[in-house]
């Protein structure tokens, strides 16, 4: 869940599973950050990257930034439990967007390995802070188990779901940006989603660009 950043359960009476997972994950976030930079860099100097892949590739990045752009826009973390706008089809759009933007850099490449770190990297990180995530929610606003009921933790539902009666939207009637339920440019650059945006171009330019550079670098210097 994004609304609640990493933020534990205040008062938690014992280290259980999450707790431990957590701890684990914290570990292995560097680790696995340079494992997965060492794979792309030996996947781009093995073999150059096809642009029909890095083209198909876009069908799974670009939706991806779009929906972590979307529910940034959206989210007001700690302070409310929102329900609007991509909230509206799953509890974790921002953890979704970045999996779409990760599975679009593993077929970019065409690497088996690249993708299998990825995917176990996401499942030891994304499991506990979820989990944690949603006790800090269940907590915090009496709502979250309805809301729960209604929409999926990661797989979105075609339609949105809409508060039961006596639930009331985030901000429902408020003119303030992002308080009436509405997407908020205030919150998107507040939360600086815009460097997921810069990031992704810069991988994408380094598929196309960093090969024939280092083939260049190689040549100059034989």
């Amino acid at each position: 869940m994004t609304h609640a950043g990493n933020l534990p359960q205040p008062g938690s009476p014992r280290r259980d599973w999450v707790t431990r997972w957590q701890r684990v994950a914290r570990r292995i976030r560097v680790p696995l950050g340079f494992l997965v930079a060492a794979l792309y860099l030996f996947e781009l100097c093995r073999r150059a990257p096809r642009p029909a892949a890095i083209a198909w590739s876009l069908a799974l990045a670009l939706p991806g930034l779009w929906l972590r752009g979307y529910a940034s826009g959206y989210v007001k973390k700690n302070r409310e439990l929102t329900m609007t706008g991509p909230y509206a089809h799953t509890r974790n759009p921002l953890y979704l967007g970045s999996m779409l933007i990760a599975a679009g850099f593993a077929v970019a490449l065409l690497s088996w390995p690249v993708a299998l770190v990825l995917a176990v990297g996401f499942a030891v990180i994304y499991i506990p802070v979820i989990a944690s995530e949603e006790r800090f929610l269940r907590a915090t606003f009496p709502e979250f188990d309805a809301y729960c009921r209604r929409v999926p933790r990661l797989i979105p539902r075609l339609t949105p779901a809409h508060p039961h009666s006596g639930e009331s939207a985030p901000g429902a009637g408020a003119a303030a940006p992002g308080a009436a339920g509405g997407f908020s440019l205030v919150l998107y650059l507040k939360h600086r989603e815009y460097n997921s945006l810069l990031g992704a171009a810069l991988l994408y330019l380094s598929l196309i660009y960093l090969r024939p550079a280092l083939e260049a670098l190689l040549h100059r210097a034989r």
